[in-house]
Parts: structure tokens; sequence; C-alpha cells
């Protein structure tokens, strides 16, 4: 826990939770802010031909494109808001614009403005008032918040890092059940085949403290079908 910021909230005993605690629950697909309504753009992919046993390959793609991007922004978010003294999100200034620079579409901005609308409401219930959680004065996306919560609670970089990539994971494979519906368990050997991709990106990203070296990774098929799934007219998933 960084002696600068306020501690977490206490579990039984008086103990505030760990890094890997927090993680589960940041990863648990339960948590009431909204992400049951997300596909990771599996929607728009399976409706263009995407085949669905071909469904590890796109989380392979999105590992490599997208969710560095995500993931690196988060733990650089929280090195941030853990060094500042005092601890401001000001601080959030630049890593949100070069956040933006590597989101170039408007649809996933829009969608991670959203999801992080509801996690920062679920951390104000968690830890109320806590400075870095309030005045926000840039767009609260969804790294962003998760390198905020990151940072409130204490959780290791690689932890928050593997927290992104997996719940990447996990809402291409949910999405999958519901859209081209297969054996679930088919489902969890999937998930576990993709356990050393997700791993792989903490690693790479987990070390991260500058927004510039936030990786950008080309990924332009998966941000046409993001911006052909904003203007469809029947779809099951948000985004």
């Amino acid at each position: 826990m960084d002696p600068l910021l306020p501690p977490g909230p206490a579990a039984a005993g008086g103990l505030a939770p760990s890094s890997a605690v927090v993680s589960l629950l940041l990863a648990d697909a339960r948590l009431p802010v909204g992400g049951h309504t997300q596909s990771a753009g599996l929607e728009p992919a399976l409706r263009s031909g995407l085949p669905p046993e071909a469904l590890p390959a796109y989380c392979r793609a999105r590992l490599a494109t997208v969710v560095p991007t995500e993931a690196a922004t988060a733990v650089v978010t929280a090195h941030l808001l853990r060094s500042a003294q005092p601890a401001s999100p000001t601080r959030l200034a630049e890593v949100a614009a070069h956040w933006a620079a590597r989101t170039p579409s408007d649809a996933q901005r829009h969608t991670a403005l959203e999801l992080g609308r509801g996690l920062l409401r679920m951390a104000g219930r968690l830890w109320p008032g806590h400075p870095l959680l309030t005045g926000w004065t840039v767009p609260p996306v969804r790294p962003l918040v998760l390198g905020a919560i990151g940072a409130v609670a204490g959780v290791h970089a690689t932890d928050l890092a593997r927290v992104v990539a997996y719940e990447d994971v996990q809402t291409v494979v949910a999405a999958g059940l519901k859209l081209s519906p297969a054996d679930p368990l088919d489902s969890l050997a999937w998930t576990w085949e993709l356990l050393p991709d997700v791993d792989a990106v903490a690693l790479a990203v987990g070390s991260l403290t500058r927004p510039v070296e936030i990786p950008s990774s080309s990924a332009p098929q998966i941000e046409e079908w993001a911006q052909a799934h904003s203007r469809a007219t029947r779809r099951l998933f948000r985004a």
C-alpha cells in the first residue's frame, strides 16, 4: 500500500484486502458496472463472417493490439497517481491524451467512457470521498478509472494489467456463448489456453511508468467493426 494514499476498506479483522484479492474483485463478471452489455467487438465480428471456432484467435488478436494499450494505460495511470505529491486526478491529463491518440475509433472511446463511469460509481461506493476518485478533470474512461482504483487499493501493476487482459478474454468468451451457443466447457478450455497470453500482456506492460511508453498496435479491422456496430439498429450487445 502506498503510504501517500489513504487505506482501502478494511476486511474482517481490520486488514486491508491484498492486491490479489482486489484483482479477483475487479475481474468478477458479476460486478454491476455494465460489463455484461459488452462483447469486445465479437458481435460485429461474427456478423461480418468470423467463424465461431476462430474465437480464440480473435482473443489473441485483441491481446496483441487493443488490450496492451488498455492495460498499459491503467498501469501508467496508477503509477502517476501513486507518485503524485499531493496525489491529484489532474495528473491524468497527459495519460488520457496518449490513450485517446491510441484509440482512434470514437465508438471504442465512447464505450470506454460508459464503462468507466460505471466503475467510478462503484469505486465511489467502496472508497467514498477518496481524493483520487472525485473531482475528475478528464473523461473517466475505463482504463484510467481502473488505474485510479489500482492506486487507491494498492493493486500491483502486473496484477492490474492482468485484470484488464483477463477481463477482455472473458468478455469475448461469455459473449460467444450468447451469440453462437456452444458447449460451455469448450469456452472454458479456450480461456485456459489463453491464460499464458494474458500473463504475457501483464508482464510486458507491468513495468511501464510514462504515458509515452503506452503501446500503440494498430487494429483497423477491430476498429472498423466497432464503428459499424455503433450504427447497427439490431444488436444484442452495446459494443
